[in-house]
């Protein structure tokens, strides 16, 4: 249940109280959230919520590599809203606006990595009046965050741009290495690796710049400079040879890297961007900076900027590790959300997030 009530949007940071959670969903990133509270200083894991039938009834702290804590699963609404949690950390998925209402009328405060909370002008103008009514009734608040979108293309951008006086472009370039994931149907199925180029679905471009352009248009909007557009474009590069990767083989000629580019326009000229640089192999037929997996961000301003992140471990350790960049943000924000007043919170209303550590 919200503990504080502020007049006006921007929110104060919250004090060290303790939060009762709920953890919706415990895939790979909901599963790391889950330990993420149940070991936080300030945070009380109140609930699970599960989706697959063999989690629920199994202990919090088994289902997160823990040992037994005395919190079960379960996979009924109604008991979860019997609960009064303070917030719910909602992961999963696909978004059930449905259940979003319910929960933010009960009282309980959401973030959630599902991406259609990143900027509410962008929403469907019914889904948003809905959302916002359901916040009014249970006088809460929700967020979405992440790592990409969210942190990579929002707080981060922010904070670039405070040194800035001058800004005439904003690049963010994503890169991932998916020679070493284990999962066929991620590579090949999902994003459409190892097929002909004539197979792959351009759909993709659409479908990101749905999820990445609410992001840009928030930072545009924050900065005084709002986008007129925002388009996207796919490219793919192919196998120059035979090439055996962990998830499969990828036949020469087929797709081994995909490159899909948001632009956001200003007074027609791009001042924002977000490039997703995806590939299974280097050794392809374009002339392609391909980088370790990480980000890149280059400003181009009257303070330009180059910085490189870069995931600092073997790509053996990706499915251990990577969880993390999702999971964490989620957990760090949610006092500051809880603090918060009641409607679709963005990262331009919340305070900096900043983690509690001790």
């Amino acid at each position: 249940m919200k503990s504080v009530s502020l007049s006006h949007t921007v929110v104060d940071s919250p004090t060290t109280s303790s939060y009762r959670v709920v953890q919706w969903a415990t895939g790979d990133v909901g599963a790391r959230a889950l330990r993420a509270v149940i070991e936080h200083p300030n945070l009380a894991l109140a609930g699970v919520y599960a989706y697959s039938a063999d989690k629920v009834g199994r202990d919090a702290g088994e289902l997160c590599g823990l040992g037994a804590i005395g919190v079960t699963a379960t996979g009924s609404l109604d008991q979860i809203l019997a609960l009064g949690a303070d917030c719910v950390l909602y992961m999963p998925l696909r978004c059930d606006i449905d259940t979003v209402c319910r929960l933010l009328e009960s009282g309980a405060n959401i973030v959630t990595t599902c991406g259609e909370f990143h900027r509410p002008a962008s929403m469907d103008p019914a889904v948003r009046a809905r959302v916002e009514s359901a916040c009014r009734a249970g006088n809460t608040s929700i967020h979405s965050t992440g790592s990409s979108p969210g942190f990579i293309t929002e707080a981060v951008p922010l904070v670039l741009s405070s040194i800035q006086r001058e800004l005439r472009g904003l690049t963010i370039e994503e890169y991932a290495d998916m020679s070493q994931r284990d999962s066929p149907a991620i590579p090949f199925e999902i994003m459409g690796f190892g097929r002909p180029p004539a197979q792959f679905d351009t759909r993709r471009a659409d479908n990101l710049r749905h999820a990445f352009g609410p992001s840009l248009q928030l930072v545009a909007d924050a900065i005084g400079r709002p986008l007129d557009t925002v388009d996207a474009i796919a490219e793919v590069a192919l196998a120059r040879r035979r090439t055996e990767i962990v998830a499969g083989t990828l036949e020469a000629g087929t797709v081994a890297a995909q490159r899909i580019t948001i632009s956001g326009r200003h007074k027609g000229t791009v001042l924002l961007q977000f490039r997703a640089n995806w590939y299974c192999t280097t050794d392809i037929d374009a002339a392609w900076d391909l980088r370790p997996t990480g980000w890149r961000v280059r400003v181009d301003g009257d303070a330009p900027l180059d910085i490189d992140m870069r995931f600092p471990f073997p790509l053996t350790q990706m499915n251990e590790i990577s969880p993390a960049y999702t999971a964490n943000r989620p957990v760090n924000a949610i006092p500051f959300v809880c603090a918060a007043p009641p409607g679709i919170r963005t990262a331009v209303d919340l305070p900096t997030i900043t983690a509690s550590l001790a």
